[in-house]
Order: structure tokens, then C-alpha cells, then sequence
């Protein structure tokens, strides 16, 4: 093993640092558990403020082992330190091996009740209650050395009571695996979603309407204070098919001069993923569509102007802004053009570039992005 490769493994990170902890602190604190090499509190490039963690490197594994057994969740400046090895390959921390979810925690439940539960299944590489500034935010994450650890900690930790609240614990899921779920759920959906019927729908009409496709589980028409139908509720039916059936039969119908729409019931965190998805889509979209659009046009007379150029090249397409570039009131010989799209800056930049205007040949080309 090399010199470095046997430091690294000397490496701890200590996390949930007040940001009043210097390296001095660090340094008085480690130093009681053997000889520490450096310590290095990482901190905003900009502002230079504590980030909240810092690494402390040991000169020998056992004194880092005794560190992290005997300091963690110490407390330094009325905060509790979270220690932990410090693990810099990124393929383990994101791999989802022996990673552990849990939800439903108390408030009451801190980083160490969490690691005194959850070490009995095994090697825990790190542990985190999630938190703001009001406190938990009631789930929290472990990853353990080892699957088998995990798979201990989840068969005997969910459904358990911790301090009042029953447990859920499993396996740690990606936000592409989770996204990927939610769309095979969406499949098979059961509950719909129905809008934009009148006040005088109650449950009993609104089941008359739904009755027909299949055997319904539940039905609800949601309602103000006063008891008066907000215009919209749900249907629950036992099978997906049945599901399926009404809302092709019913979506856009026309019932008591309102037309419906009637869709699949989205829980709050598949409608968050599907609005992501296409603003991202949207996103895309504009960046395609705005490729192109740009064109930078050289060696103009220093005759021509704003509304000259925009005359010339007017007949391509809708054209967003013309400049042509100067300085103290003279033209620099050149300016810009911008299409409404890549198309009609293409079909401008093939038949005017090279074209005489006033005295020059024109020279054109796409403006490149910074």
C-alpha cells in the first residue's frame, strides 16, 4: 500500500460543524486521539465562510478508529459533530449498496439515537437525520459497510416503534429508479381524478355516472366549508381496467351542460416529477429551437444601418433584433441579426452571404454562444 493510499484510509469526516470551528479547535480536539496529520474545514471559495464539514487525517488508522468510536456526535460550540470515514469513491456513496432509507421518524430523533438503533445490524459508513431550521424533517438515510447489514436493519427496523412512530425502513432508491416506479404505477392506476362538473354534484350522481365500468371502491365530491361541491373529486375503482374504461368513455363528456375532464388521481410527488419532466422537456426545446437563431454579420459599409439591414434580410423570416455595432456614433463593420428560427437564419446566412451591399461582400455566419 502506498503512503497516500494508507492516509486516505487514515480520513474522517466530521460533519454538522457550527460555523464558528476553526482548524485550531479541530486540531486541540482530534489530537487527543494520536497523531493528526492535517485538518482542513472546507469553506465557500467566495466568502470563505465554514461549509459545515471539515476532513481530519490521522497519521495512523487506529487513532482515527479511536476517534470515530469515542468523538462522535461530541459536542463543539453547543452543536453535536457527526464523524464518519471518509469516503471519496463516489461510485460507493451513489451505487445504493447498503443504503438504507427511513421516514416517519419523531422529531425527537437525532443523528445519535439514529446511529445507536441502527449500528446493532452491522458497519455503518455514514448516517444523517435530515433537518432544517425548524428541525427533522422526519426521514433520515444510513449506509452500512455491507447488503447484508442493510438487509438485517430493514427486516427487523420497518414497522418497529421508535419513540412513539412506527418505522418505515428499506432500501435507498435513486431518483431515476423512483421517477421509473412512479411511471409503472401510473399504468396501473385504479383512482381517477374528475374536474369541472357543476354544485349540484354529490356523491351518490357522481357514482351513477362512474357505475357503469366496473365495481367502484369510493367516491367523494369535494367540498367548501359551506358544504357546496368545489367542482371536482375522485372515483376509486377495484381494476385498473375499469379505471381505463372511464376515462376513455368519460373524459370530455358533456354532463349537466359541463364538460368533464376525467384523468388518473396523482399523488403530490408524481405530479412534482411529471411538472420537472416537462419543464425540462420545455427547456430543451427552446435551447433547440434558439440554436441558429443568432446570425453575426461582417464587413458591412460603414454606410449601413439598423434599418437598412433589417430591410435586406426581412424577406427570410421574423426577425426578433437587428444591431449593428459602433463606436463613438461610427458603424465597426458588423452587427447582428436574430431570426424567430433556425430555419429562416439558415436559409438568410445561404443566400446572402457573399452578396454585395452598398460597396462590400457580406460575410455571414452563426453567432457562437459564449
Amino acid at each position: 500500500m502506498s503512503v497516500a493510499a494508507k492516509y486516505r484510509q487514515a480520513s474522517l469526516y466530521v460533519g454538522d460543524l457550527h460555523a464558528e470551528v476553526t482548524e485550531d479547535l479541530l486540531f486541540n480536539k482530534f489530537s487527543a486521539a494520536g497523531p493528526v496529520l492535517s485538518i482542513r474545514i472546507c469553506r465557500d471559495l467566495v466568502t470563505h465562510r465554514s461549509l459545515g464539514y471539515a476532513y481530519v487525517n490521522f497519521l495512523h488508522l487506529e487513532d482515527a478508529q479511536r476517534a470515530l468510536d469515542t468523538m462522535n456526535f461530541d459536542v463543539i460550540k453547543d452543536r453535536s459533530i457527526r464523524l464518519m470515514w471518509s469516503q471519496r469513491d463516489a461510485h460507493l456513496r451513489k451505487s445504493g449498496v447498503g443504503n438504507v432509507f427511513i421516514k416517519n421518524l419523531d422529531r425527537s430523533v437525532d443523528n445519535k439515537t439514529l446511529y445507536e438503533h441502527f449500528s446493532a445490524f452491522g458497519k455503518i459508513l455514514s448516517s444523517k437525520v435530515m433537518s432544517d431550521e425548524q428541525g427533522s424533517r422526519g426521514y433520515a438515510f444510513v449506509h452500512f459497510q455491507s447488503q447484508a447489514a442493510a438487509d438485517r436493519a430493514i427486516e427487523q427496523m420497518h414497522g418497529a416503534l421508535l419513540n412513539g412512530c412506527r418505522l418505515f425502513v428499506g432500501r435507498f432508491k435513486n431518483r431515476r429508479d423512483r421517477e421509473a416506479e412512479l411511471q409503472n404505477k401510473a399504468q396501473e392506476f385504479t383512482n381517477l381524478y374528475i374536474k369541472n362538473f357543476g354544485r349540484d354534484m354529490d356523491d351518490e350522481r357522481l357514482k351513477e355516472v362512474f357505475s357503469q365500468f366496473g365495481k367502484i371502491l369510493s367516491v367523494k365530491v369535494m367540498r367548501d366549508s359551506s358544504g357546496r361541491s368545489k367542482g371536482f373529486g375522485f372515483v376509486s375503482f377495484d381494476t385498473h381496467e375499469a379505471a381505463q374504461r372511464a376515462v376513455e368513455a368519460v373524459n370530455g363528456r358533456d354532463v349537466g351542460g359541463q364538460q368533464l375532464f376525467v384523468g388518473r388521481a396523482q399523488k403530490k410527488a408524481e405530479r412534482q416529477a411529471e411538472l420537472k419532466q416537462m419543464f425540462e422537456q420545455m427547456k430543451q426545446e427552446r435551447c433547440r429551437r434558439s440554436r441558429g437563431v443568432k446570425l453575426y454579420v461582417k464587413n458591412l459599409d460603414e454606410t449601413v444601418d439598423d434599418e437598412q439591414l433589417r430591410r435586406e434580410f426581412s424577406s427570410f423570416g421574423s426577425i426578433s433584433r437587428v444591431k449593428v455595432m459602433q463606436e463613438g456614433g461610427r458603424s465597426k463593420g458588423f452587427g447582428l441579426i436574430c431570426f424567430s428560427s433556425p430555419e429562416e437564419a439558415a436559409k438568410a446566412m445561404a443566400e446572402m452571404n457573399g452578396r454585395i451591399l452598398r460597396s462590400k461582400p457580406l460575410n455571414i455566419a452563426l453567432a457562437q454562444r459564449p
